[in-house]
């Protein structure tokens, strides 16, 4: 087991020297607007996963997949000598769906507030069915001791007897 400190150090290292390669070094034609989002390394530092983003269509998103399939050697080689570990880790390149999860949610959120603006559109006018406020307070005289008898007057007095008379 590893230092989880190192190992996130090593993983944000690979992540800088992956961009920087992909930007001066890489030279595909394949390869399109391509964004490295993250990097994930395994706990024995042997397998880093490297998420990236590609503006684009999905045409232009396989050409990248391929052209990073197809680079990954060189990389791993510029990683491993800029980096110094005994073993350098394996790269794997892996489409990030956080910005298209994101643009879903934003999606979802958009129709709700939408929603919520018709029903407030439509509640403008409304007025509510019952009182206008429904719950008891505290202090409040109960309307309850003029419905029925009281307590002592139900078993037969004042006194609070069982209802028998000393008499």
């Amino acid at each position: 087991m590893t230092d989880a400190a190192r190992a996130r150090k090593l993983a944000d290292r690979i992540q800088q020297i992956v961009a920087e390669m992909l930007d001066r070094r890489i030279k595909d034609p394949r390869l399109g607007f391509v964004t490295i989002t993250d990097t994930r390394l395994t706990n024995d530092l042997r397998d880093a996963t490297v998420y990236y983003t590609v503006m684009g269509t999905e045409a232009e998103r396989a050409d990248t997949a391929a052209a990073l399939r197809s680079a990954t050697g060189v990389i791993r080689s510029e990683v491993g000598r800029q980096t110094g570990v005994r073993h350098t880790p394996t790269l794997t390149f892996e489409h990030d769906p956080l910005p298209d999860n994101a643009r879903h949610m934003d999606e979802l959120f958009a129709a709700a507030r939408a929603r919520d603006a018709e029903i407030a559109k439509a509640a403008e006018g409304a007025e509510p069915a019952g009182e206008a406020d429904p719950y008891r307070k505290p202090g409040e005289d109960d309307d309850a001791d003029d419905d029925g008898p009281d307590f002592d007057e139900r078993r037969g007095g004042e006194s609070g007897g069982a209802g028998y008379s000393a008499t």
